[in-house]
């Protein structure tokens, strides 16, 4: 209970209730699931109330900023939810493991074959083998950009050619120096952009699967170097997240970014005078995933059996299909992922059926350790990556700040 308490600061005083009793009236048993907008669909929700009349299910829609506090301190208390729906840092949560239900011991591991291995193994634990959490979505990777661009600069078009002509982060970065030569566009709106995808193509993070630091290690000394050369050689359009990324999306000032499927819908919002101009084609350098969430049931519940019947109806690779069509999740699950729903062509990529480039990635994403401690550590690299992109920081002295704040961190936490 120490080290929850230590993973983010939260009040005691804050909690909540945490087993709300229904509303209904019923006198049924209550399994409470708290999940956020769109993390699962609302019909399948609903469903799974049909499939399941002995209970009630109870589910809490909670606001996305204050969602993993709240679950924190649920944790802290010993007492919460039945189920809860987490983003893609379940995993820092393997380390509290004693706080969630093994869904071994529950007949998961007769499941194991439907899922993507990668997105399972990400919340199963590497030294007890205990399973946290089931997988909801995926966020594959893929390079998206701007066919008409692409060919006024001379660059191949159709999807195929350029993921032939693209195959390594160098073949992106030649391109780049053409199309901003030949039209002015700039192939990155940033260099932290391009780094994170780097570093969700790489098994190897900041920290090796017994805990060691390798922040200083071969798989971030290369993206990080990629994305400086990107900085060296004038092709970042150092834009941030925002008003101005959509500004630039929009107005053709920036001709592709490496993202997630889940980028889709914010590229076709940010852009929309571009419909029809956009391509979808393989990543240079390999696949990658980024984000997709995950469902678990807490050690606390006092209805386990039910809570993971339940947990695994609302991630089945039916529920999944009906989760892809209402709220555009993108499945875990590899019957959903080869089903015909998937194949649809979508106008805003010329017609072009772009789910089947994001389903090989999927397929493709090689499995990584993160440890408990990634999301501190990749933002402090990413802060000085985008002081070099924003204010010309000199990348060595930027280096070497990074890894002296890695070391502090690192101090900190051996406390």
């Amino acid at each position: 209970m120490k080290r929850l308490a230590a993973l983010v600061s939260v009040s005691f005083l804050a909690l909540s209730g945490c087993q709300l009793p229904t509303s209904s009236g019923e006198e049924k048993p209550v399994i409470t699931l708290w999940y956020w907008n769109r993390s699962l669909s609302d019909d399948v929700i609903a469903k799974a109330q049909e499939a399941f009349p002995d209970v009630t299910i109870e589910a809490q829609k909670i606001g996305g900023d204050e969602y993993k506090t709240k679950l924190h301190t649920a944790l802290i208390a010993g007492r919460g939810p039945d189920i809860v729906a987490m983003n893609d840092w379940a995993f820092e949560y393997l380390a509290y493991e004693e706080e969630f239900v093994n869904l071994l011991d529950y007949g998961a591991g007769e499941l194991e074959e439907d899922y993507l291995d990668w997105k399972w193994q990400a919340v199963e634990d590497p030294d007890s083998g205990s399973l946290i959490a089931l997988p909801i979505d995926t966020g594959p990777t893929a390079l998206y950009y701007r066919a008409d661009l692409f060919e006024e600069a001379g660059l191949p078009t159709e999807p195929e050619d350029v993921h032939a002509a693209l195959q390594t982060w160098d073949d992106y970065i030649d391109a780049a120096i053409q199309l901003k030569e030949e039209t002015g566009a700039y192939m990155f709106e940033s260099i932290t952009k391009p780094y994170l995808q780097m570093l969700e193509q790489q098994s190897d993070k900041y920290f090796a699967e017994d805990g060691s630091y390798i922040g200083d290690g071969e798989s971030i000394q290369t993206a990080w170097s990629t994305a400086i050369r990107i900085h060296e050689e004038g092709l970042s359009a150092r834009l941030t997240d925002g008003q101005e990324t959509n500004a630039a999306l929009n107005g053709g000032d920036v001709a592709s970014r490496v993202g997630a499927v889940w980028e889709s819908q914010i590229t076709q919002d940010a852009a929309p005078d571009t419909a029809g101009k956009w391509r979808v084609t393989r990543t240079p350098g390999g696949d990658g995933n980024n984000g997709g969430s995950f469902i678990g049931v807490l050690a606390s519940s006092p209805m386990k059996d039910e809570a993971v019947e339940i947990t695994k109806w609302l991630v089945s690779p039916d529920a999944q299909q009906q989760h892809y069509l209402d709220v555009n999740l993108f499945p875990s699950t590899i019957a959903t992922l080869e089903s015909e729903l998937m194949h649809k062509p979508d106008p805003f990529y010329g017609e072009q059926m772009v789910a089947d480039v994001f389903i090989e990635s999927a397929k493709n994403v090689p499995p990584t350790f993160y440890g408990e401690h990634y999301g501190i550590f990749r933002d402090i690299f990413n802060d000085e990556l985008v002081l070099v992109d924003r204010t010309n920081k000199n990348p060595d002295q930027a280096w070497e700040d990074a890894q002296r704040q890695a070391a502090r961190e690192l101090s900190r936490l051996e406390k």
